[in-house]
This record gives structure tokens, sequence and C-alpha cells, in this order.
């Protein structure tokens, strides 16, 4: 057997807890196969039936084969198969007649657990040897399957399928009659096998445990009394020879087990221990199995006669004789009750922990969704599409006019199909007149409300309205859940959430829970929302009022576009300006105050004022800039900013402008001539506004400016770096595209088409800043 692994007593537990799938082969040569049950695990123990007349083994598993090396056929005599085994007493001595344990047995004596060994210089061979030469020690215990003398062998009188039964058996003495004793002895074969056992059958098991020089005294009689535990295996034997399968035999551990005494047991099929909660399935497959005579291990609830409940693994293997042909089938019962409880309490366990986990993870993404959205109609959708289909198959969001108000609106409609989406769409806030009037108790109350079985009938919800009736049918709503969308202590809102027949469930208690802990992570996300948008209403309309007007300037065509950073805040530090002057001269402007925030916002609305006023008082682009710079240092209006200033002088003769600029830091402007030419305006270019302190008047530096003589029909393009410093890109190849853009318009292009195809062409995908662009075309 190769010796055993782990304690001694472990190997006894796993056992007796098993039995091993076995095959045997006939003296002829046609082989048949018959397999003793798996109990529990998988531990080899060897199995052997033992005709108690012949002495001879008629039947050996899987595990009793390997023991002899294939070397023996069955039926084979007991000490045949005894020195083929290699069994020999601890001291590795054979046995005197009629002392060895297996011989005992087949004599009917019953052998409560001794030990032997299986000697490695038997028949056995190699597979009983270990590595480092010992022996194997097993316990060997067996059992007479009959008593000669006993007559409790009764004629079946129930019958109609095979396996473990269901309903109470009949009286013994009414149901069939008694063997006789003669008949049941062995005095006569025939009249043995008819009574099902197939003359008088012993049923030896031998255990392994540890090698033979690690046990000892104290643990050879604790092996010794578990051993002794080892005959507490229900066992089973049933006659398939004769109508309905009866049960032919059971041992002293089936009559404990199951509460029915022998002769209430023998004649009978075993299918009365079923009751109202046995799994027809497993008696269905029990069924088949013994109809192809084929073993097979079951664990179904059964019944002992006082009407108590357990849990019962059954393990039914067929036996044949030494011809094939079969003659019994063999049976093990455990009660494993209290294996089956753990597993369930553990799968409800493992069950509750996965549904813990799942709620965990929707509230979790609940709350990284909602909080990425920036409007209520966005944080509306958002909880909509989470909670189906993970917590609910449709879903609406109402909200309130106003916090605390009574007038809802449906902002946002989920469900898991489709039609079912449109239908609740286009009928708007269709719910049944309960679903109403709990909305309005969780808005005055704000506390939610669980409707667990609403009613399947649109008639009885809508009978005034048969279409509405029939939207609700087919809507096959099941159950709902209301709850109030709570933010700041406001109720903003609710949401209601529905399954549908026929795979929806029903709300309980624990769902209303997770969807009021949901309804109070989206209501805070829709108050935010909210005051997001007060807020983003209030900065755009401070924005709109910061940025000029284009103005009409003879001569001139102007277009103008300003865009908002990713944030979405609808303000900035970007501006643009055109301002015409005293004298006939026109001043543009484009800059960037470093951020783009409501400060930002700020700091270009002042810094903006200021250039303007010097721009007035006709100074020329230089010393505009400078003087912005000192009050930008000076009083802290920007941390920094960039801005570029030029002024196109009064038009000559020719049409022809001269244009002055300077630049403080800001992307060089484009310049495109009336016949193609592109020039940039990068000449004298100076620090940022605010970026070196003291500089211009006070220090002595000065800003230069540069002229450039522009003809009617040129074109100027400014913009900010919106359009250039994009992550990830790089910046020289982002200037270029606006340069190959600009050029490639046509020459007749006005100032709209310039700002339109430029952002068309230039625009990044990822809009990280804000964008200001303005574009000069000088008329002829």
């Amino acid at each position: 057997m190769g010796g055993t692994a782990g304690p001694p007593g472990d190997a006894v537990d796993r056992a007796v807890d098993q039995a091993v799938a076995t095959s045997t082969e006939s003296l002829g040569e046609q082989p048949s196969t018959a397999a003793m049950p798996h109990v529990l695990h998988g531990s080899a123990v060897a199995v052997l039936m033992i005709d108690i007349a012949e002495r001879q083994i008629v039947y050996a598993n899987a595990t009793a084969i390997e023991l002899t090396g294939g070397t023996v056929r069955l039926p084979v005599g007991v000490r045949e198969w005894s020195d083929a085994a290699g069994l020999t007493d601890l001291e590795q001595h054979p046995f005197p007649d009629d002392t060895s344990p297996l011989v005992r047995i087949a004599a009917g004596e019953s052998v409560t657990g001794e030990p032997v060994a299986l000697h490695a210089d038997g028949q056995f061979g190699d597979a009983a040897r270990h590595e480092d030469g010992t022996s194997t020690l097993v316990w060997v215990t067996g059992f007479a399957l009959a008593d000669p003398t006993a007559s409790v062998l009764t004629e079946s009188s129930s019958g109609i399928d095979g396996g473990s039964g269901g309903g109470a058996p009949a009286d013994a003495g009414s149901n069939g009659r008694a063997e006789s004793a003669d008949h049941l002895s062995g005095r006569g074969n025939e009249g043995a096998r008819s009574a099902g056992m197939g003359g008088s059958r012993a049923l030896a098991v031998l255990l392994p445990l540890a090698d033979s020089d690690q046990v000892d005294r104290r643990r050879m009689e604790f092996l010794r009394d578990r051993a002794v535990l080892a005959t507490e295996m229900s066992f089973t034997i049933s006659d398939p020879q004769r109508e309905d399968d009866p049960l032919a035999w059971v041992n002293p551990s089936f009559v404990r087990l199951t509460g029915y005494s022998l002769e209430e047991a023998v004649g009978n099929n075993c299918r009365f221990l079923q009751g109202p909660n046995t799994d027809r399935g497993s008696v269905r497959r029990m069924r088949e199995a013994l109809k192809d005579r084929r073993p097979i291990t079951e664990v179904l609830l059964n019944y002992r006669r006082d009407g108590t409940a357990f849990w019962n693994q059954i393990s039914i293997s067929p036996v044949h004789d030494g011809d094939g042909e079969l003659v019994n089938f063999v049976g093990v019962q455990s009660d494993v009750t209290e294996r089956v409880i753990v597993e369930q309490e553990r799968r409800a366990a493992l069950a509750d922990a996965e549904a813990a986990r799942a709620q965990l993870r929707l509230l979790a993404e609940a709350t990284t969704q909602m909080t990425a959205a920036l409007d209520t109609a966005d944080a509306c959708t958002r909880l909509a599409r989470i909670t189906v289909p993970e917590l609910a198959d449709l879903c609406t969001v109402d909200l309130l006019d106003a916090p605390g108000g009574h007038t809802r609106q449906r902002m946002a409609v989920a469900a898991r199909e489709t039609d079912d989406e449109a239908l609740l769409g286009r009928f708007g806030a269709l719910s049944t007149s309960r679903i109403d009037e709990q909305a309005a108790r969780a808005v005055n109350a704000g506390r939610p409300y669980l409707i667990s079985d609403l009613p399947e009938s649109g008639a009885e919800q809508y009978p005034a309205d048969p279409d509405a009736a029939e939207v609700y049918e087919q809507l096959r709503l099941r159950s709902a859940i209301v709850v109030p969308l709570r933010g700041r202590g406001r109720v903003l809102g609710t949401v209601t959430l529905y399954t549908q027949f026929p795979y929806g469930r029903r709300y309980g208690q624990r769902d209303l829970h997770l969807a009021s802990d949901l309804a109070g992570r989206a209501g805070l996300a829709v108050d935010n929302a909210r005051l997001y948008e007060v807020e983003r209403a209030a900065a755009s309309t401070l924005q709109h009022s910061l940025l000029p007007a284009v103005p009409e300037v003879p001569g001139l065509q102007i277009a103008a576009r300003y865009l908002v950073g990713a944030d979405g805040n609808q303000v900035g530090g970007d501006w643009y300006d055109v301002l015409p002057l005293p004298g006939g001269s026109v001043g543009a402007a484009v800059g960037d105050v470093v951020g783009h925030d409501l400060s930002a916002a700020a700091a270009m609305g002042q810094l903006r004022g200021v250039l303007r006023s010097y721009a007035w008082g006709g100074d020329r682009p230089g010393p505009v800039l400078d003087r912005c710079d000192q009050l930008v240092q000076g009083l802290d209006i920007a941390a920094m900013a960039t801005a570029v200033y030029a002024r196109l002088e009064p038009a000559g003769a020719d049409g022809s402008r001269v244009l002055r600029y300077s630049n403080a830091g800001h992307p060089v402007p484009l310049l495109r001539r009336p016949g193609g030419e592109l020039v940039r305006l990068d000449a004298h270019s100076s620090p940022m506004l605010g970026a070196v302190p003291e500089f211009g008047v006070a220090s002595g530096a000065r800003r230069d400016e540069a002229t450039v003589t522009c003809e009617p029909g040129s074109l100027l393009v400014f913009y900010t770096d919106g359009l250039t410093d994009i992550v990830g890109e790089d910046a020289d190849e982002r200037t270029l595209l606006i340069e190959r853009t600009v050029a490639a318009l046509p020459r007749d292009a006005d100032p709209e088409t310039v700002v339109e195809r430029t952002l068309e062409v230039c625009l990044p995908d990822q809009l990280g800043d804000d964008i200001a662009l303005l574009a000069i075309r000088l008329m002829g």
C-alpha cells in the first residue's frame, strides 16, 4: 500500500469516512467490476467480502487487489490471499493455524481491531515496502454480515423504485414470512442465495496505519479503540434478485442511525427513509444507477423513525460473484448532518460576504461617478445608470423645483431593457398610485419607503386611464423602493427603484438600507452640482462682463473667440481687446493671467482696465506694457501675466497702416500679407509682466517696440498659449500647425472664417487651458 501519511489516528479517521472504487475479476477471463463506496474522502482502505461457508474471498476492492500485486483471481481462499499479501504478525512471523484475523473472520468471528503487518517478503513484495525497507502496519476489523442462527430475513412487500426510499416500512410480520434458520444457515446454498446473501458473508476492512517501528503500546491501544469505532459504520445489503430490491441485512449501526429495528428494515426497500423534503433529483439518480448496476454516492435528506431529519450520505455499490453475476448491493450510510450544516453556514457566510463586497463596490463606484458630475442632470443620469442593473431593473430620478418644494421634475430614467426605458420616458412620471403617495411622503418626511409587492393589474392602478394601465402591465413591476435625495439637511428630490417580473427579486430591508445609503451619497452630489451651477452662472456673468464686445472699426474686419479650459468654470485669465483710439489709431491687445479661475478673471479685468487707460493716453506699446508691469508688481494685481499690445496707426494715402507692437512673454502674433507671405511678429520680446522685480521705469530698463507696415488686405492673428501648450505634445509643433493653418487660408478669408478654421484644425482634443483668439483684417 506504499505507507501512510500523517498521524495514525488521522489515517483511521479518513479510512472510516471513505470507501474506494474497486474492481474484481472472475475465475474465467470475463472481468466483472464492483466499487465500494466513497464515504467522505479518498484514503485507501482495503475491503474484502468473505463467503463463510466456502472460506473464500468473493469480493475485493481495488486497494485489496493491489495488496496482492494483482497475482490472485477471485474467488480465492483466505489463506491464499493472506500469503499473497504477505500478512504476518507484528514480529513479521506467519500466523499459526486459525489465529490469523482474516481466518477468524472467515469462520464467522467478529474482530474489532487487531494490528497486522504486510511483510515485504510476502508475495505482495515491493508494493508493501517503504523506501526505508519497513513494512506496512494495518488494522484488521471484520464481522459476519448474517447470523447463521437468526431468522430475520423477510420477503419484501413494498416496491417501486430503488434508492433510499420514503414512507415507514410495514410491519415485518405483516409484510412477509420469516425465513427459516436452515434457509439462512448456509446448509442450503440455493436457499441462502434466494434470501439475498448468496450464502453467509463476512466483511473485512484493513485500515492502513503508521510504520510498525513508530507505534508504541499506548498508541496501539489508542488505535485499537479507533479501529473499534470503524465498525460503527452503517452497512446495508440489499437483494436485487428479489422484487423491489429489498434490504436483506443491516448492521446495528444502521439501527442506531435510523431508529428502525432489524425486523422493520429487512424485507423492505429503504425508500422508507425518504420524507417530504427529500430531493427527488437525488432519488432519481440513485434509481438510475441501481438500474444500470453502477456505484453511486449521494447526499440527501432522510428521516429517522421518530420523524427527525438528518443528512445522509449514501454510497451504494454492486457486488458480483465469481461468475460476474450481480448478487447484492452494498450500501454505506453516514450521518453528515453536521458537515452539511457547516457547509450551508459557510456558503451563507460567503454569500453574505460577497453581497457586502458587492454593495461596497456599488457605493464606491457610485461615489466616484457622481462626484465627477458637473451639473445636476449629469449627476442624476449617473445615479440612474449605476443602480441599473446592480440594484434595480428600472430607476427614475426626480428633482424638486427648489429644495423643499413640491413640484417634481423627471431628470433621469434607466432600465435594463431599452423598450422599458422608452416607456418610462414617454409617460414621464408614470407610477402607481401607491408610489405617488409614498413619493409624496418621502418628500415631506424625508424618509425612505419600501413597497415589497406591487399589484400586477394595471386596471386596478389606472381605472380611468386604459393607456396608462396597459403601459403599467407592460412594465411588469414587482417591487419598489422610494428614497428621498437629501443634501445639507434639505430634500432635493426622490429616486425610485423597481424590480420586474419574472426575474426581479422582492425588495427587503437590506435593499432599503443600501438604497438609502446610495441616495445619501447621490443627494450630496446633486446638491454640490446645484451649488456649482450657481457659482458657474455667477462666474460666467462676471467673465462676459469683463470681455468686451468686438467693436466696429472703419477699415477693419474683426472677429474674436474665447474658450474656457477643462475645469468648466466659464472664467479664466485670458483676454482680448480692440480699442479705437483718439486720432484714428486702433489698439489691439491679447493677454493671459496665470491661472483660470475667479481670481485670474478678476486680475485679468484689472489688468485689462489698466492697459486700456494707458493706451487711451496715446503711449506707444512699449511704455504701456512697462507701466502695466509696475502696477502688477506694486499693487499685486496678479502673480504674473503675458501680454502683447499692438497699435495700428491711421491709414496712409495708399491705405497702408503702420503697426507698432511690444510683447511681454506672449506667444508670437502672425501677419499674413496680401500676397500670402506669413510673417512672425517676434521682434523685441521681453519678460512676462511681474516676472522680473522692478523691471521698467524705476530700474531704467525699457521694453522696446517693433514696427511693421501692413498693406490693405493684410491679416493679423493673435492667440494665447491654450492652443500651443498641450500636455504630451510639442509646443513648437503646435505653433507650426497654427502657422500652416493660417497660411493655407484663402486670401480673401474674412476674420470669422479665420477664427473658425483655426479652431477647427488646431483645437486640442482635451482643452486643458483657456483660449483667446483675435483676428483683424485690413480692408482695401
